[in-house]
């Protein structure tokens, strides 16, 4: 009884990113880290699978099943395919309590159109929200990682998701400056398959590329060369080979990847008012994101800013803690009005 009482007037606080979506409530903090995928049946569009249960089926799906995922670059990209997804986990979350409609923070990009922000909004009262309420990634992720927003301090936030990069100066609880750029964990997953393809002959698929970044990706050469075997299709032969590959290959399959990101940084601190640089210049940046955990990826924003660089306790929850402070603090300051 006491746990159905709990479930009146919950609220939901969700991560929906391109990579993972994550739920969080006041009472139980993350309750839900899935991927965001959907498998769906060509034939009937009957959807077959969603979340860890669709991820299997990457790169092994025979004809007659599609995989997508309905958000790209961080924004909905497949409108009732995100629709479903979010009422999946839903009901995943609140079973059969879910008469009792919840209502939802969602965090998005910084450089969501009006258009995109309706989409999501839309997206979430028709998989059965009560209310659905915005804040944007990069004042999440601050305040998931209790920086002191709402003092007149410049706070740096690099966010890096799978769809996007967020790079953000936060000062007084609003975003002074912020970029969305849409080069993040995805785009060093393509990065890599190039390289693969065009460097080494070799074709391997999505999850592969992602199983060498988490395994040996950086984005500096080590000081201690590490490698794995590394599995796909031979592209002269055409029959299935395995090679192995080190660090040093992979730094420079990411090459412009990090570069685009550290221009983006770079561009940032250019527009930074004088006193707010004051501030950034006497404490550190920031960085949040799957991305963030890419090996020297700190120490190379370090070196082009000069400047010293945190990795939060738990980047890849960071996002996801933040929008749902707000659920127990009510800062409504922090909120975006649509």
């Amino acid at each position: 009884m006491k746990k159905f009482m709990g479930l009146f007037g919950k609220d939901i606080a969700l991560d929906l990113g391109t990579a993972n979506t994550l739920i969080y409530t006041r009472e139980d903090g993350i309750i839900l880290n899935e991927p965001s995928v959907i498998a769906i049946d060509n034939h009937t569009d009957n959807i077959i699978a969603i979340g860890t249960e669709a991820k299997r089926f990457v790169g092994k799906s025979p004809k007659n099943i599609r995989v997508i995922r309905p958000l790209k670059d961080g924004v909905i990209a497949e409108f009732l395919a995100t629709k479903n997804m979010i009422s999946y986990f839903i009901h995943k979350v609140l079973g059969r309590f879910l008469f009792i409609r919840p209502s939802m923070v969602i965090c998005i990009p910084t450089g969501a159109t009006q258009v995109e922000k309706r989409a999501v909004i839309e997206s979430a009262l028709q998989a059965g929200v009560r209310e659905v309420k915005l804040i944007e990634e990069p004042m999440a992720a601050a305040l998931g990682a209790n920086l002191p927003i709402t003092e007149p301090i410049g706070n740096l936030i690099i966010d890096i998701g799978g769809g996007t990069t967020e790079i953000a100066l936060i000062s007084l609880s609003s975003v002074s400056y912020g970029e969305s750029l849409r080069v993040a964990g995805d785009a060093m997953n393509e990065a890599i398959q190039r390289y693969c393809h065009d460097e080494l002959r070799l074709d391997i698929g999505e999850s592969m590329a992602e199983e060498i970044k988490i395994t040996i990706g950086a984005a500096e050469p080590l000081a201690k060369t590490i490698s794995m075997q590394v599995s796909g299709k031979d592209l002269v032969t055409g029959i299935p080979r395995r090679i192995v590959m080190t660090d040093k290959q992979v730094v420079q399959a990411l090459g412009l990847t990090v570069q685009q990101i550290v221009r983006s940084i770079l561009k940032a601190l250019e527009s930074c008012p004088p006193e707010l640089a004051k501030d950034i210049y006497g404490g550190y940046i920031l960085m949040t994101g799957g991305g963030s955990l890419l090996r020297g990826l700190d120490e190379v924003i370090s070196k082009k800013t000069n400047l010293k660089v945190m990795i939060d306790d738990d980047p890849l929850t960071t996002v996801v803690r933040g929008t749902g402070s707000v659920l127990t603090t009510k800062n409504t300051d922090v909120l975006l009005t649509v």
